[in-house]
Parts: structure tokens; C-alpha cells; sequence
């Protein structure tokens, strides 16, 4: 076997990863990718004040770094993680709202969680990922997850403050997003962001821009910027503080990665358990990449597994193509400035259903692993990692600080391991 597979026309009607459609279908599906990806990829920069051009041209360049490590064998996009909004805006002190000024501090602290998560990988490859299931079992990965939701909630609560008429097209987007996601069929729902937003962006040009309640949105800047250009790239900033709040999100990012690389196992057919390091490492370098140069740390999609699932293709082609599609509108400013007219009522309806997506689909882990919470190591683990979490108990030691996801994940880690001493020979 060589490092790529040798991709074989596709004859069936399941294309698995080894398999290849013709341009006129393969084109299509990319899209379908881009799009069912693109909804969350573009809505994280948005709230922690990054730059959205730049995050979608660094999830192209990351996909494709993905492609390459992996050979080419694991079918996956990689896009803005939300693991990372929680600590980026507490690192920063960002409340929502506009350019986020100290984006370079996040950027170093993006780079430290890359290189923890990067090394993972490295020792994954080489003494397989048993350990990593050891000791970041189902119940101390949900608790962290969903520390990291609640850990939000302020954030979210505070976005929504402000006249009656925004907080009235912030709900109706939460309840827009809500109602897809409840109703719609499963292609709708990969993309009940975008329809959440597609609505609350209507809203605020009925009521802003045609009737005046609100303030309108302002196309001047679209008007001007060009179809092609340099994105604006940041330099990161390296501060200890901010390292040590983010880098613990790698634990995040392996939970998720590692879920992913089975779940592809489970709906193909092969076993990718092999390339669980190698997917570790390409998610870690192409989070380094991504910091360095102004984007958000990137993470494989669940929703793009969705689309696979939904159409049963499975082609790894068909993610490069969608990785240089993304390149080519981070390339485009005017792309980047319709992005920055989306109104702040509807992110702010947008970050109350996603934040709170965070915490329920993370609480998920504990139902799909049947965790027993009758077992008081279970019991205590997670609930002193979600007091810490959503309490956001900090800890100053001169001046290094831990924040509070840093606070939830240690204790989580290290509060489950140590309940466990002993307990197989007291069962023997």
C-alpha cells in the first residue's frame, strides 16, 4: 500500500473513502460540505472578534494539512472549534461586539493548545490511543464539555442586553434555529445555523433598513472592498496567562477527534482506529498554523459527518476540493465584509443557541456511553468540574493564572483518576 490510496472509480451507491466521483457530482458535494460546515466555522470568529475571512482561508489550509498527514484516508473538514470561545474570551477580557483588540494573546494561547494536541498525536502513533481512552474516559470528557457551555452563559446573557427590539430578533433567531432544528428534515438541519441566520439577518433589514425600528445595516464597506485580496493576517502574541486558560482545551479537541475518527469508522465500515494519531497530529498542526496567522483553532465536524451519513459518500477527494473553495473566499474581502454586516441582535441570539448547544450536545457523551451516575467517582468528577467551569474559579499563583476551564479540566482529569485507586482489587 502506498502512502494515498489509489482512488478507484465509484460503482455503488455507497462511495467509500478509496472511491472517486466524476467532477460533474464531486463539485457538488464539496459544496454541500463547505455549506454544512461553514454555518458554525464562520459564527465562532464572529464572537470572539476574529476575523471570519481569515478563519474560513485557515480552515481550507487545515483541511488540506489534514489530508496529507492522514493519507488521504480519513473523510473529514476541518473547521472553528467552539471548545476555544469560552477561554479565548475570558483570556482577552472580549465581551462580544466588533474586532476583538488583544486577538494577538488568544493567538499565542491557540499555538499552546496546538502543540499539546499536536504531541498527543505523536505519542498516540506511537503506543496507540488506549491511553488517551483511560484517561479521558466518557464521563470526564462530557464534564469538561459541558463546563465549557455553561462556562458561556454569561457571555451569552450579556450579548442579549439592549432595547426591546433587540432582544425581540435575537429570540426570534434562537427560536428560528430551534424550530429547524426540531422540524426540519436531517439536510435542513445541518445547516440550522444558517437558516437561523439567513432569518434574523431578514429581520433586521425589514425593521432596520425598511421600517426604522432598529438600526439598519450598512452596506458601504461591502460596496468597497474588493473581490480579491490579501486576507488580514495577525501576529501572536505569547503571555503566559492566556497559555495556560487555552492550551487546556487540547483535552477537548482530543475527546472530539477521537470521537469523530470512530464514528467514521462506525458508518464506513473500516476500522480508522490507525489513524487516530496521525488525525491528532494534522487537527494539532493545523491549529499552530491557524493561530499563527489570525484563525481560530480548528477541529473535525460532526456535521459534516451528517452529510456523509445522509448521502453515503465518503470520498476523502471530495474535502480538498471544499478546502480550496474555502481558500479561494478567504482570498475575497468583499466575502469577509458581507460577514461583518451581520447584525449584533442576531449573534446575539446565535451565541444563547449555540452556547447552549455546547453544554447539551456535550452532556450527550454521558447518554450515548451510558454513564452511571449511581458511581460517586462518576458523580463527584462531574460535579465539582461543572461547579469550576461555570463558576469560572480561577487560580492565581504569582503571575500565572489558571482560569476556569483550566480549573475544571485538571480537576476533572485528576479527581477521576484518583477515585479509581484501588477500586479494582476491592471488586476482586
Amino acid at each position: 500500500m502506498g502512502y494515498f490510496p489509489h482512488w478507484r472509480p465509484a460503482t455503488g451507491t455507497t462511495v467509500l473513502p478509496d472511491e472517486k466521483l466524476p467532477w460533474a457530482a464531486a463539485v457538488p458535494m464539496s459544496f454541500q460540505h463547505l455549506l454544512a460546515m461553514s454555518g458554525s466555522t464562520i459564527l465562532a470568529p464572529l464572537i470572539m472578534g476574529f476575523d471570519p475571512n481569515v478563519a474560513v482561508f485557515f480552515s481550507g489550509i487545515g483541511t488540506l494539512l489534514f489530508f496529507v498527514i492522514t493519507g488521504g484516508r480519513v473523510p473529514s473538514y476541518l473547521g472553528s472549534s467552539f471548545a476555544f470561545i469560552a477561554v479565548v474570551m475570558a483570556a482577552t477580557g472580549f465581551a462580544g461586539g466588533g474586532a476583538n483588540p488583544n486577538i494577538g494573546v488568544a493567538l499565542g494561547g491557540i499555538i499552546a493548545a496546538g502543540l499539546v494536541y499536536a504531541l498527543i498525536g505523536l505519542v498516540v502513533m506511537a503506543i496507540g490511543s488506549g491511553w488517551v481512552e483511560r484517561l479521558m474516559p466518557p464521563a470526564v470528557t462530557g464534564a469538561i464539555g459541558v463546563a465549557i457551555g455553561l462556562n458561556l452563559a454569561p457571555v451569552a446573557v450579556g450579548q442579549l442586553k439592549g432595547s426591546m427590539a433587540h432582544l425581540a430578533i435575537a429570540l426570534a433567531t434562537v427560536l428560528c434555529m430551534a424550530m429547524v432544528s426540531a422540524y426540519g428534515g436531517r439536510a435542513t438541519k445541518r445547516v440550522a445555523v444558517l437558516i437561523a441566520l439567513a432569518f434574523g439577518y431578514g429581520l433586521v433589514l425589514l425593521l432596520g433598513n425598511g421600517a426604522g425600528i432598529v438600526p439598519g445595516i450598512d452596506f458601504a464597506r461591502v460596496g468597497a472592498a474588493p473581490w480579491f485580496g490579501i486576507p488580514n493576517f495577525t501576529a501572536p502574541q505569547f503571555d503566559w496567562t492566556a497559555i495556560s486558560m487555552i492550551a487546556p482545551v487540547a483535552v477537548v479537541l482530543v475527546a472530539e477527534n477521537l470521537g469523530h475518527i470512530k464514528a467514521l469508522g462506525a458508518i464506513t465500515g473500516q476500522n480508522m482506529d490507525r489513524y487516530i494519531g496521525r488525525g491528532f497530529l494534522g487537527d494539532g498542526l493545523a491549529t499552530m498554523i491557524a493561530g499563527a496567522g489570525g484563525g481560530t483553532g480548528v477541529t473535525t465536524y460532526a456535521e459534516n459527518i451528517g452529510v456523509m451519513a445522509m448521502t453515503r459518500v465518503y470520498s476523502t477527494l471530495i474535502f480538498p476540493l471544499a478546502a480550496g473553495i474555502a481558500i479561494l473566499l478567504g482570498l475575497s474581502p468583499k466575502f469577509g465584509a458581507i460577514l461583518q454586516t451581520i447584525p449584533a441582535p442576531v449573534l446575539a441570539g446565535l451565541a444563547v443557541s449555540v452556547f447552549g448547544l455546547i453544554a447539551s450536545a456535550m452532556a450527550r457523551i454521558w447518554v450515548d456511553n451510558r454513564v452511571d451516575f449511581s458511581d460517586p467517582r462518576n458523580l463527584f468528577t462531574v460535579g465539582v468540574a461543572l461547579i469550576l467551569g461555570a463558576g469560572d474559579f480561577t487560580v492565581n499563583i504569582g503571575g500565572f493564572a489558571l482560569g476556569g476551564i483550566g480549573t475544571s479540566t485538571l480537576a476533572a482529569l485528576v479527581l477521576y483518576q484518583l477515585l479509581g485507586i484501588g477500586r479494582d482489587r476491592r471488586a476482586a
